[in-house]
């Protein structure tokens, strides 16, 4: 039978999500006002009184947050010396590697902003900096960022040191190391001259702490050289060069290596656009303005440069801002551009991490039309091949090759970002029905695959998704255990990738399921998400102690959660906090229980659950997102 008063509310709340929707979309259309999340004031106080047995997903995702800890520090007790440097070799050349350390570790600080235990914090500033000396002794690392990289390679990197700013933002050396590290892109650095302010350019593919590398040498591209022998030429038209081998050949990489800093290195590439989240993570820590202008004029360039162009994103401009003046004129060929064999892979990341990150700093949802302007670009070229639909992934002087299908990953992450009908039915156009309600469990390096069948859970197809998933993350730590416990290699027989495959901490089933949001992109993207959490009484970042939480629902106008004390005779306060930091203002919450439903007001950035001992709720929350100026403030 159906019950009538249950139907009475799901049409009540289906009337206050569409208000809710409608005044979403009108903030949109608007800028925030420049002013910060409020702090000080009270917070609003939701009570769940109400008691019941825990859910699977309860036990599952606190066995996660419980037991990853120990998990992580045998990896680094195995792995590292007691100074936090990794146990392997004395040198390291060419100018590789400083990515892979950072990696060895990058997720540790969000696990404890998840609500991993204090050690874990501390342990995470440790290894940061140990990693930092190492790399520093080897010759990559100089005045405590990378001396010169790609972005695809920083962005691995600062990923790290984005969660350490989440994870303790009031520490000062870290914020000290913010504003330096965003200064070497401003031009406050004497020694990094990597932007030109004047055409919003960034001067090479290869910046870092010393600047724009505009020469490469052999000894730069040692450890690369192996790897790219595999892949095709960088050009077709290189003088006494045949074939990709080549790359391996001392008598012939010269040749290479002369076309490369004759065409590659002067000048800007689409992505350098990842390089706006470490601008974003300044502003976030500091609130000047500055940062907030320098992330949308650059965003802006590239969208101007993408007009310029009839509406393809080009992949080189030179020092003149000349798209292909290197290039005898076109607009492909560039590093890691739309010939590189990534190709469009890519260009989609960095659009995605530099449109999103202007959209958060400044509200405006139009610097999306950038990374569109890429999704409409190879879908004018799709056709279908065996019951898929394909898109081109590279474009040389034959035109556009390599059909594959879009990984649909890219097309997710923009409809979160965007909730726009248009991206949504762009994911369907390059998904299966069956996507949505299967869960084949893979850890990639990303740890971002499995976002569809998220997106199915929440649309109600995939209810078992939250225990499927973490289950799926505990066998995965414990198949890592196992390697770390089995690995007898030395470190001569160990290469700069050889931790980032055995950290056995593995987040994105937390993500998922307590944050309402899919895991950042992995090359450098910040985390985006409809809620995180705060201990209200031990003031510190994430969850408290046996509390699990879980976002079911998530739509334009905000989302559903569930929320559960494990503990039978101790309260817990959780603070709730709309979007990762701040940006998305929390206008209402009801409170689904036994009818009438409590409803509450609360028109800030965040509001305090109390739960009962045992207490088992779900709450309504409402959100205008992007709606306030973005911060790593901790209430």
């Amino acid at each position: 039978m159906i019950c009538i008063s249950k139907i009475c509310r799901i049409r009540r709340f289906a009337v206050v999500a569409f208000i809710a929707a409608l005044t979403c979309v009108e903030q949109a259309r608007n800028v925030f006002a420049d002013e910060a999340p409020a702090t000080g004031q009270p917070l609003k106080q939701v009570e769940i009184w109400t008691t019941d047995a825990p859910p699977e997903w309860a036990f599952w995702q606190r066995q996660l947050i419980d037991k990853l800890a120990p998990a992580a520090m045998e990896f680094v007790h195995k792995y590292t010396r007691p100074d936090g440097t990794l146990i392997w070799r004395d040198e390291w050349p060419g100018m590789d590697g400083s990515d892979d350390g950072y990696e060895s570790f990058y997720n540790f600080p969000l696990y404890y902003a998840l609500g991993g235990p204090a050690e874990i914090r501390d342990v995470s500033d440790k290894l940061w900096d140990a990693v930092t000396r190492q790399f520093t002794t080897y010759g990559q690392v100089h005045n405590e960022f990378d001396a010169y990289y790609d972005w695809m390679h920083h962005g691995e990197s600062y990923t790290y040191f984005y969660f350490l700013s989440m994870s303790d933002p009031t520490n000062k050396k870290l914020r000290e190391r913010a504003a330096r590290f965003a200064g070497l892109y401003l031009g406050e650095d004497a020694e990094a001259k990597n932007y030109d302010a004047a055409k919003h350019l960034i001067r090479s593919p290869l910046t870092g702490s010393r600047g724009p590398r505009h020469v490469n040498t052999a000894e730069d591209w040692v450890t690369h050289r192996p790897i790219l022998s595999e892949y095709p030429l960088p050009f077709d038209d290189i003088p006494n060069i045949s074939s990709s081998a080549d790359w391996d050949d001392d008598a012939k990489f010269p040749f290479i290596l002369e076309a490369l800093n004759k065409r590659m290195m002067q000048g800007d590439v689409p992505l350098n656009l990842t390089s706006t989240s470490l601008i974003a993570n300044a502003y976030m820590l500091s609130g000047d303005e500055k940062y907030k202008t320098w992330i949308a004029d650059y965003v802006a360039a590239w969208q101007q440069r993408t007009k310029q162009n009839n509406g393809i994103l080009p992949d080189n401009v030179g020092l003149s801002g000349k798209i292909g003046e290197n290039m005898q004129g076109k607009w492909w060929g560039g590093y890691y551009g739309w010939r590189w064999p990534h190709g469009l892979f890519n260009q989609l990341e960095a659009t995605i991490i530099g449109g999103g990150n202007a959209y958060l700093v400044t509200g405006n949802a139009d610097y999306l039309e950038l990374p569109r302007d890429v999704f409409r670009l190879v879908e004018q070229q799709a056709k279908e091949e065996d019951g898929k639909i394909v898109v081109p992934h590279r474009h040389g002087d034959e035109g556009w090759y390599d059909y594959r299908p879009i990984n649909p990953k890219y097309p997710a992450q923009l409809w979160y970002l965007s909730r726009d009908e248009d991206d949504w039915q762009r994911l369907l156009k390059f998904t299966k029905p069956e996507d949505f309600k299967t869960l084949n469990y893979h850890k990639a390096k990303g740890d971002a695959e499995h976002i569809v069948p998220w997106l199915g859970f929440l649309r109600g197809e995939n209810p078992d998704y939250p225990v499927q998933i973490l289950k799926s993350t505990w066998l995965e730590t414990q198949r890592r255990l196992k390697e770390i416990r089995n690995d007898h290699t030395t470190p001569h027989e160990q290469d700069v990738h050889h931790w980032q495959k055995l950290n056995p901490v593995v987040l994105e089933g937390l993500v998922q399921t307590m944050l309402g949001g899919p895991n950042h992109i992995y090359h450098g993207g910040l985390v985006n998400c409809s809620v995180r959490y705060f201990d209200a009484d031990r003031h510190r970042a994430g969850v408290p102690p046996d509390v699990a939480v879980l976002v079911d629902r998530v739509t334009d106008a905000g989302i559903s959660l569930k929320l559960v004390n494990l503990h039978p005779t101790e309260a817990r306060n959780v603070i709730i906090q709309g979007g990762a930091y701040g940006e998305h203002q929390i206008t209402t919450v009801r409170q689904i229980v036994h009818y009438p439903h409590q409803f509450y007001q609360v028109d800030a950035p965040t509001f305090q659950v109390h739960l009962v001992p045992s207490g088992v709720g779900r709450l309504e929350i409402g959100l205008k997102r992007f709606a306030n100026r973005p911060a790593y403030l901790q209430p």
